[in-house]
């Protein structure tokens, strides 16, 4: 699963989805006659493969024939989400259902009113599928006391880390370690000396993530479980405290080293606006930090570039089953065919196979052991509604690392004997409300991208730049913001006595 940097939303955005939408979920709709064949269009967030018009018009018979209905999927591209996605339930447009999740503002927006009420109509037109929803992700999916999305049926990881090509270090001294950030260094002059032609580092235009993962690997947790957060806390902690990145005393040495880093030429001087989101896994760049399912996506795509993955996250929980999920849009006219045909996608493997992996035999094959492998990766991709994934029927693909799998069962393990992970695990469900504090939520969230972006990166002086990241914070409204999820996070907290 490959996600991208979670970006910000505008102070003028905000107010005008605040302007536009009702108050908590929408109230259901009537749906088209029966009789007719109704399309219905859906939304997920990726770019779209060059050859996907071919498994559309695949899965549209399909499900033609099953539930006389037909599907659109429009394709939001990575190097514009940040402003078009929100946009879709501030205008105003029709569609059906869509891609969301904690890092697309998911609790936000479903104040708002942009999501259907799922009250009655996921149990009634999609009750397979509720009926085997775990009761907290049915949780993370109530907003206000009523359901406003459908959660995954594939539990995933907290897990972030270096996702590093191994296959260029043949032949040279390196150690094989990447357990530290002294490591991924060693790694990068390594690649800088003996491949020039590679960026050491993978960074574009939606910033870098390395923050975030520096964040973790202290053991601290965002506070909307995504990254691009600028709140962190610690889950160690009894009444944990609501932080941001300058009240964290290591800080300017992470900003020391990224500066070292920019000065190596581990990633272009222009890297906030290369809008280019493939270069590890297109051969421009040989390591980024990312999940595990992404590494699981590289390894698969380029066995021969021998991907390895290092966690660095030092408490892995699951995230919320919200982290990816689906929901049905206010403005739906077919709500009901709509939740019809995610049941018939998350329950029959047929479906499932032809929404989420193709045309077998086209655009991907299987093996012996039922792993899928992408038979033309300039024209073909797996489908970017990852919430449709299920335990049964996501597949792994051919050639996925050994170690993958172990690695997942190690964070199961830990999960179950670690007291560490136990307190974790308890703030899996944590969730911010902004509707409070929304001026002042996206005044930080400019200011954040504005100044730490290119702070973190080194294109600012480390120490003057965290003085005017501060003063711009303060000056947005940051105190206002904490308290507010410091409040929220004491309710939380105090509940789990």
């Amino acid at each position: 699963m490959v996600k991208s940097k979670i970006t910000v939303l505008s102070a003028a955005l905000v107010l005008t989805l605040a302007a536009s939408l009702l108050t908590g979920c929408g109230k259901e709709k009537t749906a088209a006659a029966a009789d007719e064949t109704t399309n219905l269009v859906m939304y997920v967030i990726g770019d779209r493969p060059a050859g996907q018009d071919k498994p559309d018009a695949h899965f549209n018979e399909l499900i033609k024939d099953k539930i006389n209905c037909t599907l659109t999927v429009n394709w939001i591209p990575w190097a514009d989400f940040t402003n078009k996605y929100p946009l879709l339930f501030s205008s105003g447009e029709e569609f059906d259902m869509a891609y969301t999740a904690a890092w697309l503002n998911f609790t936000s927006l479903a104040q708002k009113g942009a999501f259907r009420n799922l009250d009655e109509l996921w149990p009634k037109y999609a009750p397979k599928n509720f009926a085997r929803q775990s009761e907290a992700a049915k949780q993370e999916a109530t907003v206000d006391g009523h359901y406003c999305c459908v959660p995954t049926l594939l539990a995933t990881y907290t897990a972030y880390g270096p996702i590093y090509r191994t296959d260029i270090m043949e032949g040279t001294d390196w150690n094989g370690k990447m357990d530290t950030f002294a490591d991924i260094e060693a790694y990068c002059d390594i690649v800088k000396k003996t491949h020039p032609e590679i960026d050491p580092i993978d960074i574009y235009a939606q910033g870098s993530e390395w923050d975030d993962t520096y964040m973790y690997s202290l053991g601290y947790r965002s506070s909307k479980n995504a990254t691009n957060d600028f709140l962190f806390y610690d889950p160690q902690q009894k009444n944990p405290k609501i932080i941001t990145y300058y009240e964290c005393n290591t800080i300017p040495q992470f900003l020391d080293m990224m500066a070292r880093w920019n000065k190596k030429g581990f990633f272009t001087k222009s890297a906030l606006a290369d809008t280019d989101s493939t270069k590890t896994q297109n051969g421009k760049a040989a390591l980024r930090t990312h999940n595990i399912d992404t590494w699981q996506g590289y390894a698969v795509l380029r066995p021969e570039w021998k991907f390895k993955y290092q966690n660095m996250n030092k408490y892995v929980t699951h995230l919320p089953f919200t982290q990816d999920a689906m929901v049905i849009s206010n403005t739906s006219k077919n709500p009901e065919k709509a939740m019809e045909l995610w049941e018939l996608i998350t329950n029959d493997r047929e479906v499932f196979d032809a929404f989420f992996y193709g045309i077998l035999g086209t655009t991907y094959s299987l093996n012996d052991k039922g792993e899928y492998k992408i038979l033309d990766p300039n024209l073909y991709a797996l489908s970017d509604m990852w919430a449709a994934r299920t335990i049964e029927f996501t597949r792994n693909g051919e050639g996925t690392p050994d170690d993958y799998q172990v690695q997942k069962e190690g964070f199961e393990t830990f999960m179950k004997t670690s007291p560490e992970a136990g307190h974790a695990v308890k703030f899996e469900a944590f969730s911010i409300d902004t509707s409070k504090i929304e001026t002042e939520y996206a005044a930080c969230q400019n200011v954040h991208q504005q100044y730490w972006w290119p702070l973190e990166l080194g294109y600012t002086d480390a120490e003057k730049g965290l003085a005017e990241y501060k003063a711009k914070m303060e000056a947005a409204g940051i105190q206002k913001v904490q308290a507010e999820i410091q409040r929220q996070m004491d309710d939380y907290a105090a509940k789990l006595k």
